[in-house]
């Protein structure tokens, strides 16, 4: 025990500067995997037509637990976006759009801004996923703020992502957990919504299961929010939930046992997935994830939302930027199948980007962002990317070559 402990620790380290071999890769860039928070937009729209601040913040929480859905079974590891690199996602149907931006290489920090159209709400932030070997898994810190404004009620809410591990990266089938408290705050109002994202647990029983309270700035609770982060969330008052609770607890609950291996060089085996959630009388249903694909198991588990994402339409070309995503070349040949051509492409333009590196060091040249600029977010004080706008203006002089 004491061996495999010390080795635990030796292979504890930062991912984020290794290569991995493109066949632990799904051909989308981490910048479009950060678009996939936006495939629920409509809770924020609903959000911005209510007048009472609890209910808005019921949606808000249902939007948070929503954007790490696309999460589940997605075991391939998006590409590393390179310095420079955008990706723009305009929904004229569902009236937002998207831009994001790698701002930085060491470390990786990823910047984004969405707003609506018609200037209702704005969602941005940037995120730096510290990732960490711990032998058999692979735990993801997604470092960065989250902050979603709706203009109409002069409202600000701010949140950080829950932590997600990846299960098994060596040896067994890959599996996935989200735990950890996530806070949702509204600067504005004062309210709060605290919900755990519960590990699994010695037998599973929690696996996927999401729990918390919304309260004012008083601490009084007035909603209790409950669910899946794989299914659906749910919100009902306090007091309903207490009585079901305990009633629940007095009928002993759920005795059924869920294997999990225990240490020693053996995967850990995922817990069966216990049934759906059972909704408690009086409850109100906030958000359930869409169904996926037939065929999404052949299509790295993607959703129907991800899988449109790195659709090149004649269109485009000329419109979106020369730095967009969907013009790398290592990450359209994987998703055409041609997997040699995706590695030494992958090869090809991590050299450019070494190369392009040392030349402004050379020159003692410093990086310059396009779309964002260093700063504090505004509600927080924390460390924050701030989008600089223009994007959407289609001037797209003196960017990057980097493909």
């Amino acid at each position: 025990t004491l061996f495999q402990n010390t080795s635990t620790q030796i292979f504890r380290c930062e991912l984020s500067k290794i290569t991995m071999p493109i066949v632990f890769n799904e051909p989308l860039s981490f910048l479009q995997r950060i678009t996939e928070y936006m495939e629920h937009t409509y809770l924020i729209h609903k959000a911005c037509t209510l007048s009472d601040s609890i209910e808005r913040m019921q949606l808000v929480a249902a939007f948070a637990v929503s954007a790490v859905a696309s999460q589940w079974d997605r075991t391939g590891k998006p590409f590393n976006p390179l310095l420079g690199e955008t990706f723009e996602l305009t929904r004229d149907e569902e009236g937002y759009h998207m831009i994001s931006e790698q701002v930085s290489h060491h470390p990786p920090i990823s910047a984004f801004y969405s707003e609506s159209l018609n200037q209702d709400f704005s969602f941005h932030g940037s995120i730096y996923p510290k990732l960490k070997f711990w032998g058999k898994s692979v735990e993801a810190e997604p470092k960065g703020t989250m902050t979603l404004e709706l203009s109409k009620h002069r409202e600000a809410y701010t949140w950080t992502n829950p932590m997600c591990c990846v299960h098994n990266v060596i040896l067994g089938k890959l599996w996935i957990e989200q735990y950890g408290t996530v806070e949702i705050v509204n600067h504005s109002t004062g309210d709060k919504c605290v919900l755990n994202f519960k590990p699994c647990g010695m037998f599973g029983k929690e696996l996927h299961r999401v729990e918390g309270h919304i309260q004012d700035k008083s601490k009084k609770k007035h909603q209790v929010i409950y669910g899946k982060w794989t299914e659906c969330v749910y919100s009902i008052e306090p007091k309903v939930y207490e009585v079901n609770k305990k009633a629940e607890k007095k009928s002993g609950g759920d005795s059924k046992k869920h294997k999990q291996s225990t240490g020693g060089d053996d995967a850990d085996e995922m817990p069966d997935v216990q049934e759906t959630v059972t909704m408690i009388p009086g409850s109100t249903l906030l958000w359930r994830v869409a169904p996926r694909p037939p065929h999404s198991t052949q299509m790295y588990n993607f959703t129907n939302f991800a899988m449109t994402l790195n659709e090149l339409e004649p269109g485009m070309i000329g419109v979106i930027a020369p730095t967009d995503c969907r013009l790398r070349p290592d990450i359209r040949a994987m998703e055409n199948g041609d997997i040699d051509t995706a590695s030494q492409e992958k090869e090809r333009l991590e050299e450019k980007q070494r190369f392009a590196r040392r030349e402004r060091a050379k020159d003692e040249e410093e990086w310059s962002t396009r779309w964002f600029q260093q700063g504090n977010n505004r509600y927080t004080g924390a460390a924050d990317w701030i989008y600089k706008g223009g994007y959407f203006d289609r001037r797209y002089s003196d960017l990057p070559d980097i493909y």
